[in-house]
Parts: C-alpha cells; structure tokens; sequence
C-alpha cells in the first residue's frame, strides 16, 4: 500500500508540521508504507496538505531524525530498511522511549485483576502457589498508533503498594522503575504470529509478524514481576552489543 492508494490527512490537532510528521508516521508505523517504498515528495505534500515548503521540510526532517524515512537529494524521501532499535538487556521505559522521538506517548489500562497464583502462575513466575498477585494488560500508543501490548504480572508480596497503585495514570513498567529496586533481570526474544485479539489490539492483520519480549525480574532472588512486551514486527528491532572480558 502506497500514499497514492490511501494519502494521509490531517488530524487537525497541533501545529501543521506535527499533524504532517504524525500522517506519514502513522502508515510507516503500522506496516502500511513498506520499507524501501517512496513516499510523497514535498510538492505532493504542501499540494496533499495545503502547507508551506518549510513546514513539509520540518516535518520530513523530524521524520529522517526520528529514523522512520531516508532522505535523498533529487531522488525523493523512502521509508526506512532499519526500525528503532533497543538494547536487549536493557529495561527500558516505552513512554520516554517514544517521547524522545518527538511522538505522543500514550496508555490505556485494558484490564486489571487481583487474583491468586494458580499451578501454572506460579510455575511461570516463579512465586508460591496461592501468592497473591496482579494481572494487567495494557496497550502502549504512539501518536494514536499501538505499538505494544504489554501483559504483565506483578507479585504483590514483592510491591504490596502496587495492589493500590493508580496505572491508569502511570503505565505499569514505569511505576516498577520507580517503586521497587530489582536486581537480576530475564528475557527470552522470540517471533510469534499475531492472533485475533492481539491483532485487534495492534491494529494489524491477525497472523502478521510480531516481536515478543518476556521478562522477569527479581529481587535478591524474590520475583517481582513477569511480563510480555508484543510489538507489530515492522516498528521494534532489539540489538546487543558485547565485549569480551579478560
């Protein structure tokens, strides 16, 4: 799918070179616009838009800074081959991740239950049987886009205060960062294909391609928190960088 099959518009919310970076980001972000293909360029745009040369500009360029689109001189604008990448052993905040990039980050607190650990809970968390713990899920937008659905489990023996904790206001994994100190870290990387509910969520095609992370984290042996980061598979890549020791 390309502009011309289904131009971007204007969400009317901002200024014109913020409406312009979020139309295009949007196709990109979603798989839509596919790496390598040729966007726009900005005569097509400020005719698209009705906007100014410099505006179209600062959009592209906030785009190209962002790492979503390339640039070529007298060639034209492409969508980026290589998406945003993260260190695989870091726990890493998504809102502040996506807010560095210039986007709007935003969370929605899907569901909540309190519950305690059954066989397979506690197998797969490491806690007792019985231990009482939290069930989220929550849906992690940039721009309006989903970008991660993220399901998480929280041992309320190792974060009592988490039982109350308001996570409609502040997304589970930021809360975790700033109210419990963990020590030993966890995470397992693998591609899955997307089914139904998880596809309705990401707004993508059930069976398409995505990223899952899962997580755990401990503290001084005592687990903290089990979690499944799913991202769509054209917005995440994760990469490592090792060095030797002596």
């Amino acid at each position: 799918m390309t502009a011309r099959d289904r131009p971007p518009v204007l969400d009317g919310s901002g200024a014109v070179y913020q409406q312009i970076r979020r139309a295009v980001a949007r196709p990109i972000l979603r798989g839509e616009w596919m790496p390598g293909s040729r966007i726009p360029s900005e005569h097509e745009m400020m005719e698209m838009f009705g906007a100014s040369r410099m505006t179209v500009n600062k959009a592209l360029s906030s785009l190209a800074d962002e790492g979503l689109i390339v640039r070529r001189r007298r060639l034209g604008s492409f969508v980026a081959h290589r998406t945003p990448e993260r260190a695989v052993m870091e726990i890493w905040d998504i809102g502040a991740e996506v807010t560095r990039t210039g986007q709007v980050y935003a969370h929605e607190l899907l569901e909540r239950r309190g519950l305690r650990a059954d066989t397979r809970t506690a197998e797969l968390f490491g806690v007792g049987a019985g231990a009482p713990v939290l069930d989220l899920t929550v849906r992690h937008l940039a721009d309006g886009v989903p970008i991660q659905i993220e399901r998480r489990l929280v041992s309320l023996e190792a974060a009592p205060e988490a039982e109350h904790a308001d996570f409609a206001a502040v997304p589970p994994g930021r809360w975790l960062l700033d109210h419990v100190a963990w020590t030993d870290a966890e995470h397992l990387i693998r591609a899955v294909n997307a089914d139904a509910a998880t596809a309705g969520l990401l707004e993508i095609e059930e069976r398409a391609a995505c990223l899952l992370v899962e997580r755990r984290t401990w503290s001084d042996r005592m687990p903290i928190t089990w979690v499944e980061l799913l991202n769509p598979g054209t917005t995440r890549q994760l990469v490592g960088r090792f060095s030797p020791r002596g």
